[in-house]
């Protein structure tokens, strides 16, 4: 059979009709009932075209002219917005931001969980949702007279130079600016993941949101790094920084962090409070990078639990501890389990560090480490909290949650789709969807996180 001709042709220009927004951020629309992804575009807004590729079902778009905008455009606030693949919203206002984060939990209970009744609150969203995040990861590349340090162009490694980001704090650019004029006084050769040549690969920041500890750690691809002695000194200059670490990564990756990191200066680790709690963060640690949405999260999580203090509550991916500890402060007993043993030392030292003495950390992977736990001691769990990573919860997680038939479940997910299709395997073992919160960790971005809490019935 002869294959209908599709209604758009390659590096033909068209007008369309925007109607929606897609997972990227892209907009959505149809030139003859054919759908097309505009980067840029935004729903309500004719806009002209040029169409860079054809699929079979689909095509892409290149944004051409915004023929009648939509009232909801806003002038990006950082000039290499369009290049920079950082932040993909930044031309949509906060509130639409909000209402669309909301839209697209709402969509996907319903077309992947087939949840077509349940309420889904709005968004909470910040009331400054820029220079919000603790961490920065540059890449850096380019010649040893002109470094080029930044973020990735959009689906590339191309290092787009920024020297000022919206999104984190401003004293990365004293830092980056100091070490640049260092790279190039000393002629340091710089990374070239082509060729996988070069010392150095990434200049990575963490910053204490509430107590102003700064970590400034150089990943190289070796094992020392020339006039580092230099380098330290002029960094320490800066207030604020507390530790300078030097981490090596030789290996051919993508991977930012290598295994090894050696104290250059001052600490290893520094401080950071959530709350009542305080946590040591190193190099490896996974911490949230919005603090102050982060506080909103766990308050959000420890709400839905509506712990009396005679609970048992386990923590399934529970990272370096934040979240254990959070609960640990209303529950009797918390059982933390991570497959990381890095993480579990640090959970261990949080732990310690706070003097909270109702957390038992476990390592390795829980849908085999609860059911041994259980086997051995018969605790049953009034509350179980998850945070997966994207990919969402491994199906013998999810037999492992059922069979310990928690009161609740406190499912904290950064991918709304993933936590839609996990809720939908759970809740025929005899859970009810009780509350969705979205709330928006990430601004600016396509990145959602949701809070749900489950009740067995």
């Amino acid at each position: 059979m002869k294959q209908s001709k599709q209604p758009i042709e390659k590096n033909q220009t068209y007008e369309m009709y925007i109607d929606d927004i897609g997972a990227q951020g892209e907009g959505i629309g149809r030139i003859d009932g054919f759908t097309v992804f505009v980067e840029g575009a935004l729903p309500t807004e004719r806009v002209r075209i040029l169409i860079v590729k054809v699929k079979k079902n689909f095509g892409y778009g290149k944004l051409l002219e915004v023929l009648t905008p939509s009232k909801d455009r806003v002038v990006p606030k950082c000039p290499v917005a369009h290049q920079c693949g950082g932040c993909q919203l930044q031309h949509l206002s906060y509130a639409a931001q909000l209402a669309w984060k909301t839209k697209k939990v709402k969509d996907h209970f319903c077309r992947i969980g087939g949840f077509a009744d349940i309420v889904v609150s709005d968004a909470l969203g910040m009331e400054e949702p820029w220079h919000y995040r603790n961490k920065a990861q540059f890449p850096v590349g380019g010649t040893i007279q002109a470094p080029q340090i930044g973020f990735y162009a959009k689906r590339s490694h191309r290092i787009i130079n920024t020297p000022h980001c919206m999104l984190q704090h401003a004293i990365n650019e004293t830092i980056l600016a100091v070490i640049r004029n260092f790279l190039t006084e000393f002629e340091i050769s710089l990374y070239d993941e082509t060729i996988h040549r070069g010392l150095v690969r990434h200049i990575m920041t963490r910053i204490g949101k509430k107590t102003g500890e700064i970590m400034v750690c150089i990943v190289i691809n070796g094992k020392r790094l020339p006039h580092s002695d230099i380098l330290v000194e002029r960094l320490r200059q800066i207030a604020g920084v507390v530790s300078i670490v030097l981490n090596q990564n030789t290996e051919n990756t993508n991977v930012i962090l290598g295994k090894q990191t050696e104290t250059l200066w001052g600490k290893s680790a520094i401080v950071d409070d959530i709350g009542e709690i305080s946590f040591l963060i190193s190099p490896l640690s996974f911490y949230q990078v919005n603090p102050t949405q982060t506080q909103v999260l766990y308050q959000t999580a420890l709400d839905f639990a509506d712990l009396q203090g005679t609970e048992t509550v386990f923590d399934l991916y529970c990272g370096i501890g934040t979240m254990s500890l959070f609960f640990a402060q209303k529950a009797k007993q918390v059982y933390g389990v991570e497959i990381v043993p890095e993480a579990i030392a640090d959970a261990k030292q949080n732990a310690q560090h706070n003097h909270i003495e109702n957390v038992t950390f476990m390592v390795g992977a829980a849908e085999k480490i609860i059911p041994e736990f259980y086997a051995q001691t018969k605790q049953k769990a009034d509350v179980v909290v998850v945070d997966p990573p994207r990919k969402g919860c491994d199906v013998k997680l999810l037999d492992t949650i059922a069979a310990m038939q928690p009161k609740k479940v406190v499912y904290v997910s950064c991918d709304s789709a993933t936590l839609a299709r996990d809720l939908a395997y759970l809740c025929p073992f005899g859970f009810t969807i009780q509350q969705v919160q979205v709330l928006d960790m990430f601004p600016q971005t396509v990145h959602t996180e949701t809070v749900c809490l489950l009740s067995k019935t």
